[in-house]
């Protein structure tokens, strides 16, 4: 008996220790080995200027679900101008970003969001977004590098900057 109380304090701290141990491959995997999200959507076939260079953190799951996180929302431009909220999601594959909540495109003066981002052939140099009510096909060039994106309220400055 005297052997256990003893021991108490050790089982619990091993228990402990055996509990952070398998907390560890969530952690690493919501952590990603890849140094930024920009380097994580090159390793998945996507360019990495789909997503602004202030990107704050990012969460990759098993599962491919990936959340960026932003300071704030914003804007910046490709063909359109483009918001970004604080938090993006979607669901990463080799090529595909699906399922992406947190974007919208303007259209003709409309904020449509953004459903899909496809490059199914990169030797193309196409890109293919799904704003629900159209696809549009556009140069992969055109999200070559990761855009500066500005706060919401310095939308006329962005506009004469562009």
């Amino acid at each position: 008996m005297a052997f256990l109380q003893n021991n108490l304090p050790s089982l619990s701290a091993a228990t402990t220790l055996f509990l952070l141990f398998l907390s560890l491959p969530t952690l690493s995997l919501s952590l990603s080995s890849s140094s930024s999200i920009h380097d994580l959507l090159k390793i998945k076939g996507l360019p990495a200027g789909l997503l602004p260079k202030d990107v704050k953190s990012y969460t990759f799951s098993e599962n491919g679900l990936l959340q960026v996180f932003l300071d704030r929302p914003c804007l910046t431009k490709f063909d359109t101008m483009a918001f970004f909220e604080s938090v993006v999601t979607a669901n990463l594959t080799y090529g595909r970003l699906t399922g992406v909540e947190g974007v919208s495109q303007e259209e003709l003066f409309l904020w449509l969001p953004i459903k899909d981002i496809i490059v199914d052939d990169p030797k193309s140099g196409l890109i293919l977004i799904d704003i629900g009510v159209a696809h549009k096909q556009l140069s992969l060039s055109l999200f070559e590098d990761p855009p500066d994106c500005k706060p919401q309220g310095q939308f006329l400055s962005l506009n004469l900057d562009l």
